[in-house]
């Protein structure tokens, strides 16, 4: 008798408010494996995060509404333990230093090539695993 055993694909969420790019980022994810939800605000972005704990977080820094990205992440991380990766066309000393100041496990400026995403995703992942294992022990 044979047992039947059920991947479950890793699920990516993506917080981008630029329609043209989040679906591009959902596509390439599509791609290497992933089932993909787009949300274009920090607060839907946070609300998905805590509630389906997806494995990872493509989070734009910049993002429209009353919280940007940066501050999307900080509360994601206070109630999730997720990889985050975070995505900006901005690459100012301001932007780069308040990232620097969380926890992270990658950072892509826009606009990117699929190779970029994809080995940023792989060691975002792996990094974040590496961390969580002390956690465990």
């Amino acid at each position: 008798m044979q047992a039947n055993l059920v991947f479950s694909r890793p699920r990516a969420l993506i917080v981008e408010d630029e329609i043209l790019i989040a679906e591009e980022l959902k596509e390439r994810l599509s791609l290497l494996g992933f089932s993909v939800i787009a949300v274009d605000s920090a607060e839907e972005g946070i609300a998905i995060a805590t509630r389906e704990r997806p494995d990872l977080v493509l989070m734009d820094i910049r993002l429209k509404g009353k919280k940007d990205g940066v501050q999307a992440a900080e509360e994601i991380h206070q109630q999730v333990d997720v990889p985050i990766v975070y995505l900006t066309a901005h690459s100012d000393r301001l932007t780069v230093d308040r990232a620097k100041g969380t926890e992270y496990d990658g950072f892509i400026l826009k606009p990117f090539r699929a190779r970029e995403l994809q080995s940023t995703v792989e060691i975002a992942i792996q990094r974040h695993a590496i961390r969580a294992k002390p956690k465990e022990q």
